[in-house]
């Protein structure tokens, strides 16, 4: 009986933390202990490993009389999931010299069934980027997480289906070898969400939504119920372009670490849309051990919240600092972490509770119309970019026999998102942390938003009669460059200047 040492890796964000995953086996009274800070999950796979162990042939670690300590080290970072299984019943056998192999430079994950089959697990793309950045040469997942791990370059991935195929692999004991997956190809999806050219009307909601999608801005859309406000919002989701390589990466690993991935691959930007219900904790992140929340979810992509002031007063206040700062910190008595969430909030709302103010159909009282309009806060209305108004539209409009023919709608607009995105790319390409105008620091926007002096003055006048503040000034100016951007203009204008300006205002 002796000691061995097989590697894991504890899911976690940015990037997960490599696990020491250590046995020793004496002779003694029957124990089998798990240290190293481990939760309900990795405890239970004491039951899970000896069973998976037992129905693959070996002698189960519970009929013997030996002493089985396994330490996940370092102790003091908390081990949860159970993505140790693998490596603990590799760690275990190698340990009681039921098996012989090398483990330097693998790195194991996966959960056990009882009859020594595998799990997926979640956060495998994060075990994966782990892996190559401490060095190892190989890593063996579940068949499920194999496409996902296969994401990064430099890293050999073995996906397997039981633990015994493992072991034979491992142990040259037959000719069984687990073959090697590579990256696949990934295809752009098909359509999901509502398009472009099944909204009636609404032109110029249909403007302003491109120009949030082209430079990355906040927006929001109010007025009556029933005009088209929520599905204008979905149809974001299909002009948006798709994530670089690097954001795809990102996105994925976020999704995996949350177990909301369900074997997919993040290519398109995420679209989450949680209910005006939602905890504060759901949408910002939290619990005893945090974890991401909406915000993070929504990380290069959109945070849709639809009837927005009917979300708890203290969720929409929570939204500032994600909202300027691009990530949120969220600090408990067991740990504290910084989740990414650079995101694009997309909010639609309605001018009272009833949904008809300005007009004679409205039956709520005045304070009730107050109470309504102050759950938005002035520091996040001034966060917000657009605000865009969505008036009813005429019966003619909708009907189906004067709906002129516009296919190609979603696709014009897209492409010329597209395009947009690609100018501002190339423009901060050396910029840090810079990819889209709705970024740019303040110093950015005096080395890269050049104004003509008669625009300029436009939004000097209109700062004094609107009395926008300093946010409100600089992301005017960032709505500008955007407007010039769809339009290849270098300089920009009066007439992107004044049309900017129209979307600062509030009713």
């Amino acid at each position: 009986m002796s000691f061995a040492r097989v590697f894991g890796a504890q899911p976690a964000l940015p990037v997960a933390h490599i696990v020491h995953v250590e046995a020793d086996v004496g002779k003694g009274l029957h124990q089998f202990n798990v240290v190293g800070l481990p939760d309900k999950a990795v405890e239970e796979s004491r039951d899970r490993v000896a069973s998976a162990i037992k129905n693959s042939g070996f002698k189960s670690p519970k009929h013997s009389n030996l002493k089985i300590v396994i330490s996940l080290a370092p102790a003091a970072l908390k081990k949860e999931g159970a993505s140790f299984d693998l490596p603990m019943a590799l760690t275990y056998l190698l340990a009681a010299e039921e098996i012989a192999f090398k483990p330097e430079g693998i790195l194991f994950a996966g959960e056990l069934a009882l009859d020594g089959s595998l799990r997926t697990i979640a956060g495998a793309l994060s075990l994966a980027q782990a892996a190559k950045k401490a060095g190892f040469r190989e890593m063996i997942v579940p068949e499920g997480n194999a496409d996902e791990a296969a994401l990064v370059d430099g890293l050999i991935v073995r996906p397997a289906t039981t633990l015994l195929e493992v072991i034979l692999h491992l142990t040259k004991a037959t000719e069984h070898t687990l073959p090697e997956r590579t990256r696949r190809k990934l295809e752009r999806p098909t359509e999901q969400f509502a398009l472009l050219d099944e909204i009636r009307g609404q032109e110029g909601a249909k403007r302003a939504l491109e120009i949030a999608a082209a430079g990355e801005h906040n927006i929001a859309f109010y007025g009556p119920p029933g005009t088209g406000k929520t599905m204008l919002a979905r149809a974001l989701a299909s002009i948006l372009p798709p994530l670089t390589h690097d954001d795809m990466l990102e996105v994925t690993t976020i999704h995996s670490v949350a177990g909301t991935l369900h074997g997919t691959i993040h290519r398109e930007a995420p679209f989450r849309s949680p209910h005006h219900t939602s905890s504060y904790a759901s949408i910002i992140g939290g619990g005893a051990i945090p974890r991401p929340g909406e915000v993070t979810l929504a990380h290069r992509g959109v945070l849709f919240l639809d009837e927005f002031p009917e979300f708890h007063r203290d969720v929409i206040n929570a939204l500032r600092e994600p909202l300027e700062d691009k990530v949120v910190s969220v600090s408990r008595a067991r740990a504290s972490h910084v989740f990414p969430a650079r995101f694009m909030l997309v909010a639609a709302l309605n001018p009272c509770p009833c949904g008809f103010a300005g007009s004679n159909r409205c039956t709520c009282l005045p304070v009730a119309i107050e109470k309504y309009r102050k759950k938005i806060s002035g520091p996040i209305a001034d966060r917000i970019d657009m605000w865009v108004h969505v008036g009813e539209i005429a019966p003619e409009a909708l009907s189906v026999h004067t709906k002129k023919h516009t296919s190609h709608e979603t696709a014009s607009a897209r492409t010329r998102v597209q395009n947009a995105r690609i100018v501002q790319q190339n423009r901060f390409a050396s910029v840090k942390h810079t990819t889209t105008n709705a970024s740019m620091k303040a110093r950015d926007i005096e080395t890269f938003a050049h104004l003509s002096s008669r625009a300029e003055q436009v939004l000097v006048d209109a700062t004094r009669k609107l009395h926008l503040s300093s946010r409100g000034y600089h992301r005017t100016i960032k709505l500008a460059r955007t407007i010039a951007d769809l339009v290849d203009a270098d300089i920009i204008e009066p007439e992107h200047m004044l049309e900017a300006l129209q979307y600062r205002q509030r009713d």
